[in-house]
């Protein structure tokens, strides 16, 4: 009898042909792969993981068990490095670009792996993973890659597994200390509260996916940019200079992370805008603004929805009734960025922490989760993937983080020096993703080229977004 389990309703939707998402891991290695060793580890452990060997039902609806040879699953290009020359990176861009028009094969499970042996800028060798987003969210991918490597230090044990828990929200230290009635009256404001940022947040995502769509800039994506090929760019920042903004403000990682990609992407649309007045006027301007008033633009952010945000032991996740079980335990929250010049850069992070502040004071992230899996038992796949495409295709970017690996680590004697986390498939000319790896954090750009050809001036904005907020605290004492 063959052996199947139910998708996720997030995965069945992933699945989708109207949806069709896709995870790319891109790995830069110190040394040259060796490509006998990275086989033999595949057939040891990725092979035998119940979602890395098992195929999509023909209705998209099941899991169906099967056996895995893992040699159709690697790909091992021909590489003639004379041809390529001292350009490598060009030569890895270029091929993981080609890779995002060609779909995985469905009549074997849906992940494959392409082992580049070529020299980039910050790497002697390439790995990419890819995998459909339907075996599982980045918590569960990162997972996985904690249980097939170990730490490059002298004592080679397990990976440290980084492990947060969600903050609760509290009533504030004085009020613990007054009476019952003030408690009551804080409970009550709460609970008040909670349930109008919940009508709200709702209410606009259905507004969404009606007609309220973005202001069409220079950033804004088409419902056709999902079938485009795209290109990745990272960059590595230090992760512990938003570590200590995050201190200095009282604000979380992801707070940080929101200010710094709210400032950066004023920045670089400015500067287009000013391009195109120059352009079209012929004249320059010393005023520095040139952003439109009254911009829409907002931004769709993933939401890990697992009682436990931070990673967990490989085991643990496949563990049956684990709360911190493999799959798509993800939903979406809908932000709008302030995208506007601030001569204080301290502005942008106090923006970004009120309106995370707020989100975590709503369940709109459990709601819409809670919507599309009932609208996919009553509706079916593509009433949900259509649900699910709307709003996406009516906002204009979309910014994610994980937590990675604390250490360096090494997979089989290949010491890794960086991983960069994206997708593609959807309908965003960018994708905006955050993954911190031992005191780095490193940030990955996937875009449409056509649309955005320079996705480097976004990093450099990033990075110099970052420092001037870290320049603005130093001065005022505040680290």
């Amino acid at each position: 009898m063959t052996e199947e389990e139910p998708l996720s309703p997030m995965a069945c939707v992933f699945q989708s042909p109207d949806v069709d998402l896709y995870v790319v891991t891109i790995i830069g290695f110190k040394t040259k792969i060796c490509t006998d060793v990275v086989l033999d580890a595949l057939k040891r452990n990725v092979s035998k993981h119940p979602r890395f060997s098992s195929n999509l039902s023909e209705n998209g609806a099941t899991w169906i068990k099967t056996e895995v040879n893992v040699e159709d699953h690697v790909a091992i290009p021909y590489i003639d490095s004379e041809e390529i020359g001292e350009d490598g990176q060009c030569f890895v861009d270029d091929y993981i670009s080609r890779l995002t028009m060609i779909p995985l094969d469905r009549s074997i499970p849906l992940w494959d792996m392409h082992i580049l042996n070529v020299k980039t800028s910050d790497a002697e060798a390439v790995c990419v993973v890819r995998t459909h987003h339907s075996l599982g969210d980045a918590t569960s991918l990162i997972s996985l890659m904690l249980a097939c490597t170990h730490k490059t230090s002298s004592d080679p044990k397990d990976t440290d597994i980084p492990s947060l828990k969600r903050r609760e929200t509290v009533p504030h230290a004085g009020l613990r200390k007054q009476g019952w009635f003030l408690r009551l009256i804080f409970t009550v404001c709460s609970i008040v509260t909670l349930l109008w940022n919940t009508l709200v947040d709702m209410l606009l995502v259905l507004a969404t996916v009606l007609f309220l769509k973005d202001t069409n800039t220079p950033l804004k994506g088409g419902a056709d940019v999902g079938r485009k090929p795209k290109r990745f760019y990272h960059r590595a920042i230090s992760f512990d200079d938003i570590k200590l903004i995050k201190n200095a403000m009282n604000m979380t990682i992801n707070d940080v992370l929101v200010g710094v990609t709210q400032a950066a992407l004023s920045t670089y649309l400015n500067r287009l805008y000013g391009n195109k007045k120059e352009e079209e006027d012929g004249t320059l301007t010393s005023y520095p603004n040139h952003l439109p008033d009254r911009l829409r633009f907002r931004v769709g952010c993933a939401v890990n929805l697992r009682s436990d945000t931070g990673l967990k032991p490989l085991a643990d996740m496949m563990a049956k009734d684990s709360k911190c079980r493999w799959g798509n335990y993800v939903s979406c929250i809908i932000l709008s960025f302030h995208i506007g010049l601030q001569t204080d850069p301290l502005v942008h992070l106090k923006l970004s922490k009120a309106m995370m502040a707020r989100k975590k004071h709503s369940y709109h992230a459990a709601l819409v989760y809670f919507v599309v899996k009932i609208v996919l038992k009553v509706f079916g796949i593509k009433a949900a993937a259509t649900l699910f495409n709307q709003p996406v295709n009516n906002i204009t970017t979309f910014v994610s983080n994980v937590i990675g690996p604390m250490d360096d680590i090494s997979f089989r004697g290949n010491p890794i020096v960086y991983i960069a986390l994206s997708s593609y498939g959807h309908s965003q000319a960018l994708l905006v993703h955050y993954i911190s790896y031992a005191g780095k954090m490193i940030i990955s750009l996937a875009v449409d080229p056509t649309i955005i050809p320079d996705p480097q001036k976004i990093c450099d904005d990033m990075e110099e977004s970052l420092k001037s907020m870290k320049d603005a605290l130093s001065e005022r004492g505040l680290l």
